[in-house]
């Protein structure tokens, strides 16, 4: 904690089991009286940099601007809330890092004792079907030279640590829950959650308003599919097309030491999905601090995906039990479970990046380049072109409390080598969505890649948002998953407990249904209830009640479930719910998942 950050005010306020539910949701959730501590003014900070999220993107672009400023001996007054209770623990990817964007952050990391311990040594690239392995070209795209294995969640770690040391003032625990505006409609900064609300929505004697932290620049860093984002690209119409998603579901396992092989990077196409089920595999084998003979490995699905009956978990661990797969991890040990949404749409789907007091960097805005299967280096790169802008009306920044345009940081940001790499490869996710499904998206862009070199004029559209692509459960045929051995799979519920997840019981549920009725009434009849089975933490269910008429004449003997609790905060449910009837917010600051080596 900084010095400047008062004790008196923040050190309980971080303690506490912190901020749910703006004074507005609570009046509308509650039939109390209003409580005259909801009418309290909300203390304020006002700094000069608000970055709101401390992954690689946020963190880039405070040590970014950090650098600058003691560079030139500015003052200039960094601030990074984050809603992981440490810095990090929200973070899971593959990960194989492009240490690009890396290099020009800070040149020096190796002597800085960054966590890239595992150099890519070797690619390989196979179509699997049910009982073998085809090997294929390895694509120019997972030519991995140069790269380095780790785990996200400690590199981020790491990243925090560097952004201290310059002088950011980082605060984990902390949940953006509020964007904040100026009278003009600029963005003023944000409001915390409100310390000390009940589970039934009444405040306890514990009660704290949430505090407003103000600035003329906010940068979003919230991750794919940010619930701030969310309202901010309604509000400033910032999206032409529509953003487009996968879900990523991972293990970190610790294998016997003859079947490791540190460096080597292995993709795969094909079984257990079908062919117009975008989705694919990675497996990635590394040693942590301690040297353990450690694998990651995990299963990306689109949410394009059209039966109502497929598992994103289900298909992992079916995928798994494949002779090539298998044969890896038997004697050895799942350590960790993670999953987490990921964009996917490209260039096609940046949206405007930009707007009055405000600008969206990292995979909130989404800079993912799928065909590499990495957006680290890209979201890095965009919070310090962020940063670059912002540095170059510094003296705006210090002296005004007005909402500030980053006008030149799109523009920069298109002239850049982010910009050209995302663009070479814009061809390549939707050449998937055609009729030949995986055959044709393989075909197309072995052929744009190796003998067209992305060299052509042509860009193909963006599909319709996922959520619209599943199919009624009459039209879709059953899946069969195998049941978990505890060895090599795992029932969804023991693999939550290798992700740390934890929420105080004691607070409004964060998952929010704009209509109560609407799961039941229609997700339930017509796609047979699809929640339970794309979230991959077991948060929605289905459970048996008395006879219920609801608002339309239909007699239910179901109601809809929520475990709040199990939430790792992946967005997969905002995203690919049918309906779009749920809004994911953020719970107490300090809840969720605290994933380890992911």
């Amino acid at each position: 904690m900084h010095t400047r950050f008062s004790k008196m005010l923040y050190r309980p306020f971080a303690a506490r089991a912190r901020l749910f539910s703006s004074a507005r949701r609570l009046l509308q959730a509650t039939t109390q009286d209003v409580d005259p501590r909801l009418l309290e003014p909300r203390v304020e900070d006002r700094t000069d940099v608000l970055v709101v999220g401390a992954g690689p993107a946020g963190l880039s672009a405070a040590i970014r601007l950090k650098t600058l400023a003691n560079k030139d001996g500015k003052e200039l007054r960094v601030f990074v809330v984050e809603k992981g209770p440490e810095v990090g623990s929200h973070i899971v990817s593959g990960n194989v890092l492009e240490p690009r964007a890396l290099n020009e952050l800070l040149p020096d990391w190796k002597d800085r004792g960054a966590p890239l311990r595992t150099p890519a040594t070797k690619d390989s690239f196979f179509w699997l079907n049910a009982k073998g392995a085809i090997p294929l070209p390895t694509p120019n795209t997972l030519n991995n030279h140069g790269n380095y294995i780790c785990s996200l969640n400690e590199v981020t770690r790491w990243l925090g640590e560097q952004a201290e040391e310059l002088g950011v003032e980082v605060y984990p625990g902390i949940s953006a829950a509020e964007v904040l505006y100026h009278g003009n409609g600029g963005v003023k900064g944000i409001a915390t959650n409100d310390v000390g609300v009940g589970k039934d929505g009444t405040l306890r004697d514990s009660f704290e308003r949430g505090m407003a932290i103000t600035s003329p620049i906010t940068l979003f860093a919230e991750g794919c599919h940010g619930s701030l984002t969310k309202k901010l690209a309604h509000k400033f119409q910032l999206r032409k097309n529509p953003q487009t998603y996968g879900i990523g579901l991972k293990e970190v396992w610790e294998i016997p030491e003859e079947k490791h092989h540190p460096g080597y990077i292995q993709h795969t196409v094909g079984w257990p999905t079908d062919r117009h089920t975008y989705a694919g595999s990675f497996l990635y084998h590394w040693n942590d601090g301690e040297g353990r003979p450690l694998v990651h490995l995990g299963y990306v699905i689109g949410l394009d995906y059209w039966n109502t009956n497929l598992s994103p978990y289900w298909e992992f661990q079916k995928w798994k039990t494949h002779p090539k797969i298998a044969s890896t991890l038997e004697g050895g040990t799942c350590i960790s479970y993670a999953a987490r949404a990921l964009n996917e749409g490209g260039v096609q789907s940046i949206p405007q990046l930009a707007f009055p007091g405000g600008a969206l960097i990292g995979c909130t805005a989404g800079f993912m380049n799928l065909p590499k299967v990495k957006g680290t280096h890209t979201a890095m790169k965009s919070g310090m072109l962020a940063a670059d802008a912002i540095y170059r009306c510094h003296e705006k920044v210090t002296t005004t409390d007005e909402p500030i345009m980053l006008d030149d940081y799109q523009p920069s940001l298109e002239q850049s080598w982010l910009y050209k790499e995302l663009y070479a490869i814009r061809n390549i996710r939707p050449s998937f969505n055609t009729r030949l499904g995986l055959y044709g998206g393989i075909l197309y862009s072995g052929i744009e890649t190796i003998a067209l070199r992305n060299k052509v004029p042509w860009t193909f559209g963006t599909p319709k948002p996922d959520h619209e692509h599943l199919l009624p459960t009459s039209e879709c045929p059953d899946i069969e998953y195998p049941k978990p051995d505890g060895k090599l799979t795992f029932a969804l519920l023991d693999n939550l407990a290798r992700s740390g997840t934890n929420h105080n019981d004691d607070q409004p549920a964060h998952l929010k249904p704009r209509n109560p009725e609407t799961q039941v009434a229609t997700n339930l009849k017509i796609w047979n209830g699809p929640e339970g089975r794309f979230c991959p933490a077991g948060v929605y269910e289905y459970v048996d009640c008395e006879p219920t008429t609801l608002s339309d004449g239909q007699v239910v003997t179901k109601r809809f479930q929520i475990n709040a609790q199990n939430c790792i905060h992946c967005k997969t449910c905002d995203i690919k719910d049918p309906s779009q009837n749920i809004d994911w917010t953020v719970p107490e600051g300090g809840g969720g998942p605290k994933y380890q080596l992911t």
